[in-house]
């Protein structure tokens, strides 16, 4: 009694195509010039698409793994040194609070023609801080955010202004809002009232 082969699988398939594919690789790298090579396998596809096809993935995956090294090594330098990576964010933070009142407003009034009240707004917080800070009020703290400025303010006898321009400036960086030209006379007014409460504080 014979017992029945499996003439063709595809685990068999799968070998073929692995064992053809190493010997195209070794005769691609290992000796491409010498005479008297059997034969390659025959491809239904010209054999430099492989050569371009083989060499880009080389390229592509050197520099995915100099992408990660480099990511891996900008970690670990910044983990000794945290402060390093923020810098010059914290550079441009202060320069933009080494700015006059005066500066700001100017900035307002551009952006306003502009139609950017966004931006309109920004100044017109900006402006508040300064002039908080000029007054003595309430100092420059890079670390100080929107929320411990709204503790502080409630103290204030314009409280309400100085709300409205912080809310909307949270508004601005944490909600996307869209500011329209309302909202930007809102912020104005506040500025105004803000203004006119600290008049004379300013030497």
């Amino acid at each position: 009694m014979s017992a029945a082969f499996e003439k063709n699988n595809f685990d068999w398939q799968i070998q073929q195509i692995s064992r053809r594919v190493g010997e195209w690789v070794e005769r691609v790298l290992v000796a491409p010039n010498l005479p008297n090579l059997p034969d390659a396998p025959k491809w239904w596809f010209p054999e430099n698409l492989l050569q371009v096809a083989f060499w880009t993935i080389v390229v592509f995956t050197s520099i995915w793994l100099g992408w990660q090294i480099w990511r891996l090594l900008s970690a670990y330098l910044n983990s000794l040194n945290p402060g390093n990576g923020r810098w010059l964010s914290r550079q441009a933070k202060g320069e933009e609070r080494d700015r006059t009142i005066a500066t700001w407003m100017r900035q307002m009034q551009e952006f306003q023609r502009q139609g950017n009240y966004s931006e309109a707004c920004r100044a017109l917080y900006m402006a508040m801080l300064q002039r908080l800070n000029d007054t003595k009020l309430l100092p420059h703290q890079p670390s100080r955010t929107d929320g411990e400025y709204l503790q502080v303010v409630q103290q204030l006898p314009q409280a309400q202004s100085y709300q409205t321009l912080i809310s909307t400036h949270e508004q601005l960086c944490f909600g996307n809002a869209a500011i329209s030209s309302e909202d930007f006379s809102t912020c104005q007014q506040a500025y105004q009232e803000i203004e006119q409460g600290s008049e004379g504080q300013i030497r």
